[in-house]
């Protein structure tokens, strides 16, 4: 069966809510590309992801908030990740933290890792979702090895078959990729630099008094 189109607007998020809590797969727009999401608690949910992708588990899926307190529920904050989160989030940092050991994650969400990786993203759909139904497993809205969807339309024509609802928001706003700082250890490190400048990241960890070795 086809995914269904709805508009990004109060009606289509409740509706894709409804989806998410029923075990199906979502294409939501993000404050960078589209992605695709499962309700963290589906059983085989993020599996399902890596099969509409036609990708093979071998890394890990981040994890998209609703707001930053809903982080504490699902990876321990050290120092570092909470004084990057409260300057940058809501926007593009994603900071990689060590799971809870009470709380087990599903393997395939972390490629086995100990660590999960968290962003509150400054768009207001996947919040709304992700208050919703709680985290987001999401990837980008593709085909491995296509290139990233765009808008509804395209995201259709690689996808369509393989999801069950589509939350239409107009073409992508595009952009860099979101930063991403490992906070799981004594000194974080960057992993990528994207939205957010190096030069911002340590203007942070400096203004919080954490300990570091980056040098912008």
């Amino acid at each position: 069966m086809t995914a269904r189109i709805v508009p990004d607007d109060p009606d289509g998020r409740a509706a894709a809510v409804e989806v998410l809590r029923a075990g199906g797969v979502v294409a939501l727009p993000t404050d960078t590309v589209y992605g695709i999401c499962v309700a963290l608690e589906t059983d085989g949910g993020v599996e399902r992801l890596f099969e509409v992708k036609r990708r093979p588990p071998d890394k890990g899926i981040m994890l998209l908030l609703e707001r930053l307190e809903q982080a504490a529920g699902i990876g321990v904050m050290t120092p570092a990740a909470e004084a990057l989160a409260e300057a940058c989030w809501p926007g593009g940092l994603t900071v990689v933290v060590p799971q809870r050991s009470d709380l087990p994650l599903p393997a395939a969400l972390t490629a086995g890792a100990p660590t999960i990786g968290l962003r509150v993203p400054d768009h207001p759909a996947p919040r709304a979702l992700a208050g919703g139904v709680g985290p987001l497993p999401t990837t980008s809205a593709n085909v491995s090895g296509l290139p990233e969807a765009h808008d509804a339309r395209e995201i259709l024509d690689q996808l369509g078959d393989a999801i069950d609802f589509i939350l239409d928001g107009g073409p992508a706003h595009g952009g860099p990729a979101s930063t991403v700082v490992d906070c799981t250890g004594e000194r974080p490190r960057v992993l990528r630099v994207g939205a957010v400048p190096l030069t911002r990241v340590i203007e942070i960890l400096d203004g919080a008094g954490v300990n570091h070795r980056l040098r912008g």
